[in-house]
């Protein structure tokens, strides 16, 4: 089961070897070369399951959790570990990619994205700008993640109405949570795959057992990525074909970045307290465009810290925050076109009180504040003030064999636009984003589920919740052409707070080292905002329904380039599905350990006045996989099936279905004082096209052929 082995922080910091402080700094300083040869621990140890803190703040081991939630870390993680977060969590029950080429890919959890799904670092936001629009990046490289948590379905109470649809946190331990002794350290080194990467990471931690530091950094060069034949789909190219025909490499696909942190934290009798630095550069080619690059950049400050054992009233309190100052550039043709810069920081502080009765719980207040602006001629959107304030309460009852929980949240949402901008050509003399304006906003949501003890290692768990959420400022103020998506993106400034009920159920076996868990889920939305094309056309300076008298898609008067039209608007829609997944233990003994996996998942999600689908809903999936372990060697075979989808939105192609094959070998060297070995990833072995339907770019993008890369993995 995902997340059961991983690497106990606390054991492994206890058993370094000892050192003073001064060694420490100077070692912490020279070590960045070992980032090529030391290795990640690839053994069959089981260790305590996780603590898992992003869907309960008590801290809940898998098995308690009401949410279904996964974990991926250790083994886990190492086998899924990709470029990017998108592409990391592709495949788990009920998660997709967005999959905007090789280098710009967020979550879709459950057929829901973008502002539905709260991204963390550390539990706080990532204070990016990814879910406005599927061609930003997120600034969080998986190469130096410990863990990365991910809850499925509604977690509002705690992370807002943008958490309707899931929760995805990441996790380095940049600020150090517990007290480290000695030295300790993990690289990894690749070169090969898909996009011909060449790539490194090193995480350094090392402490006098009260003051603790951490240290990484990393760098990935990428080239254009090798496809099985085509770019454009079959059906698109029949529907609209082109002269040149892109094919075996996808043009504009290649990447360049690196980043890293320092962090330090200080612990005493009953607690921490720390601070981190951490940058993020990238550049990479949008692959929508073939002369459009994004230069992206992102420097972040974070603090947390925690005490526990302060009283009977208030037993624990946990502060976390951030700021983030973000900016990226879109170039055209060697120049810059739009300048996007978000700076905004976000705190909560967390208070476990003591028991009332038979209640335990959390008390929250988070606060947050972002300020956006776009720059350039094809900026579509004004200067954007949003700030919030939120409390929340969470609250467990254990009951016998059952166990509880309930709670509620209210926020206060502010948006400011600035207004003004060019002049709109379809009324000349009113700025295009129209007068300064505040929308405010107070949605409220609630939760109330309970965990079940069915004896026999089996438990069933279910979860009713309402969510309202806030439009964004995308939702409501934008107005220009928006290369991403093809589209000229209307907002409407009158929308209303989106509102949600949903059920969650879930049946979950455990016993020994076997382990298997369903799911179903259904949510009804009485105000789904989205983006739907309105028939009309705009020309790229945002004339409306101009003249083009020769069908090159070329306004006669203007020159500007054709655009469809597509206005933010709400619709009453349903999303319902199911999940599955199971880990069996088929074999251990004196040749080894023979781990067997699956997983399937299946959504349905409709406009509810119309019956039509909604867009870029994943079909079916199902996995099989198999895990080996004798010795020094170490193999994983994953078979991966993705359906057809027919069931297809307006103005949508229908996606065939594929089939996928990996595998992973690795063997452990016999190093003194650390553990390092080599893996062989192979990758699409048989060369299938893939193109997820959840992804924009599917019917021009294409995922990577076949491929093999290499690498070095350790730990010291």
């Amino acid at each position: 089961m995902t997340g059961e082995i991983h690497m106990n922080r606390i054991d492994r910091c206890r058993a370094a070897r000892p050192v003073t402080l001064h060694r420490l700094v100077l070692a912490l300083a020279g070590a960045f070369p070992l980032a090529t040869i030391a290795q990640q621990n690839n053994d069959n140890t089981a260790v305590l399951p996780p603590i898992v803190v992003t869907a309960n703040p008590l801290g809940s081991d898998l098995l308690d959790l009401v949410s279904p939630t996964s974990v991926l870390a250790g083994k886990e993680l190492f086998r899924r570990r990709a470029s990017t977060l998108g592409e990391t969590l592709n495949g788990l029950p009920g998660v997709a990619s967005s999959d905007f080429g090789p280098n710009a890919s967020r979550p879709v959890i459950r057929g829901l994205d973008e502002n539905r799904i709260r991204l963390l670092q550390n539990g706080v936001g990532t204070l990016d700008v990814s879910a406005l629009s599927p061609d930003h990046a997120v600034p969080v490289d998986p190469l130096v993640v410990d863990r990365i948590e991910v809850v499925r379905g509604a977690a509002a109470l705690m992370y807002g109405g943008s958490a309707v649809g899931g929760v995805v946190n990441s996790i380095d331990n940049r600020v150090p949570t517990a007290a480290i002794e000695g030295f300790t350290g993990r690289a990894e080194a690749r070169l090969g795959g898909a996009a011909n990467e060449r790539s490194g990471a090193v995480v350094l931690e090392g402490g006098d057992g009260r003051l603790a530091l951490h240290v990484d950094g990393y760098r990935r060069i990428t080239d254009d990525l090798s496809i099985p034949g085509y770019a454009r789909s079959d059906r698109l190219r029949e529907q609209s074909p082109q002269e040149d025909e892109p094919r075996d490499k996808l043009p504009n696909s290649d990447s360049t970045s690196n980043g890293g942190a320092v962090g330090a934290s200080v612990t005493l009798d009953h607690g921490y307290a720390g601070l981190s630095y951490s940058g993020f550069n990238t550049d990479y080619g949008t692959v929508a465009e073939e002369d459009v690059r994004i230069r992206m950049k992102s420097n972040r400050w974070d603090l947390a810290s925690e005490f526990s054992d302060l009283g009977s009233v208030i037993s624990k309190v946990r502060v976390r925050a951030a700021y983030t100052d973000y900016q990226h550039r879109e170039i055209e043709g060697g120049e810059v076109g739009t300048i996007f810069n978000n700076k905004g920081w976000e705190a909560s502080v967390e208070a476990t009180h003591g028991a009332i009765g038979p209640l335990t719980g959390v008390i929250g207040l988070q606060l947050a504040r972002n300020d956006f602006n776009a720059l350039g001629e094809e900026a579509l959107l004004p200067d954007i003030r949003t700030r919030s304030q939120a409390g929340y309460v969470y609250e467990e009852m254990p009951a016998g064999k059952l166990k509880l929980t309930f709670g509620g949240r209210i926020e206060n949402v502010d948006i400011d636009s600035a207004g003004g901008g060019p002049d709109d050509v379809n009324a000349p003399g009113t700025p295009r984003f129209g007068d300064p304006q505040r929308r405010s906003f107070t949605p409220a949501s609630g939760a109330f589920g309970g965990l079940y003890d069915l004896g026999g290692g089996f438990s069933a768990s279910a979860n009713l919740s309402h969510t309202e959420r806030a439009p964004t400022y995308n939702e409501l103020f934008s107005n220009g052409p928006h290369v991403a998506t093809g589209q000229y993106e209307v907002g409407d400034p009158n929308l209303s707070r989106e509102r949600s009920n949903g059920i969650d159920a879930q049946l979950r076996w455990k016993q020994d080292k076997h382990s298997a868990s369903i799911s179903a889920y259904y949510t009804r939305f009485a105000n789904y905002i989205a983006l739907y094309n309105t028939g009309s056309t705009r020309g790229s300076d945002g004339e409306l329904n101009p003249v083009d008298a020769d069908g090159d898609g070329i306004a006669d008067a203007s020159g500007a380039e054709i655009l469809p039209e597509a206005q933010q608007r709400g619709v009453r829609a349903r999303f319902a599905g199911l999940e599955a997944q199971g880990m069996y233990r088929a074999y251990e003994g004196r040749n080894g350990v023979i781990d067997l996996r699956a997983m399937a998942d299946y959504i349905r999600a409709s406009n509810v006045d119309t019956g039509e689908p909604l867009p870029r809903i994943s079909p079916m999936h199902l996995g099989v996989g198999a895990d080996y372990g004798f010795g020094r060697w170490g193999a994983s075979v994953d078979v991966k099936y993705g359906a057809a989808q027919r069931r297809v939105a307006a103005n949508e192609l229908p996606t065939d279905d594929y089939t996928v094959v990996n595998a992973v070998f690795s063997y452990a060297l016999p190093v003194h004082g650390a553990t390092l070995s080599a893996f062989l990833k192979l990758n699409n072995l048989f060369d299938a096209e893939v193109r997820e339907h959840s992804s924009v770019l599917k019917d021009i993008a294409p995922q990577g052929g076949r491929s093999a890369m290499l690498g070095m993995q350790g730990t010291f």
